[in-house]
């Protein structure tokens, strides 16, 4: 026998089946998983800032509300439409800071505790003495004389500032926990 008929006796290479895509391999599986997991984390914090956002918004709208009560009231009784004006604007302030604050009890607070509240937690740096004593005594009075539009831009950016710096602060909360060394807490 010659080498020609020896290999004629050969039978065909058989070319192993193609690779399936089907089922995929176990890193491919956790790279799945763990895309899920951060796309899940990704819209629970779209989520979250969209509420964020249309929270800080209704609260500015009660607000802008409260000042055109005001600027359509009657001029005639410019006292009374200036103390409607802060009462429904500490309502309003309030509101946001018991939505913001609920473990702080700020339902409770009043008179100079609360004007002391409102400085600590937000920007304040719009708060003149005279809206200090307005928050502060407006209720209690029957004249009160605050420049109302100092005020308005008073409350829309300490409303403002409380929304940006819940999302700022839960950020570096986080990040302050995932700096820490195990056992001890950021504030160490």
């Amino acid at each position: 026998m010659d080498s020609e008929e020896l290999l004629a006796q050969l039978a065909d290479i058989h070319l192993p089946e193609p690779v399936s895509y089907w089922p995929p391999a176990i890193g491919w599986w956790i790279l799945a998983a763990i895309a899920l997991v951060l796309l899940a984390i990704l819209l629970r914090k779209l989520v979250n800032s969209r509420r964020q956002q249309k929270i800080c918004q209704y609260a500015l709208s009660e607000l802008q509300r409260c000042y055109d009560g005001y600027s359509h009231a009657d001029p005639a009784s410019m006292d009374q439409n200036k103390l409607d004006y802060v009462n429904q604007f500490n309502t309003v302030v309030r509101r946001v800071a018991l939505v913001h604050y609920p473990q702080d009890n700020a339902a409770s607070l009043d008179g100079a505790s609360w004007v002391d509240f409102i400085r600590q937690k937000g920007e304040s740096s719009l708060m003149s003495d005279d809206i200090a004593k307005a928050l502060q005594y407006g209720r209690f009075q029957t004249k009160c004389d605050v420049d109302v539009d100092a005020m308005q831009s008073f409350g829309q950016q300490w409303i403002e500032s409380l929304y940006k710096s819940s999302a700022k602060s839960k950020e570096d909360s986080r990040d302050n926990a995932t700096t820490a060394p195990q056992g001890l807490s950021s504030d160490a």
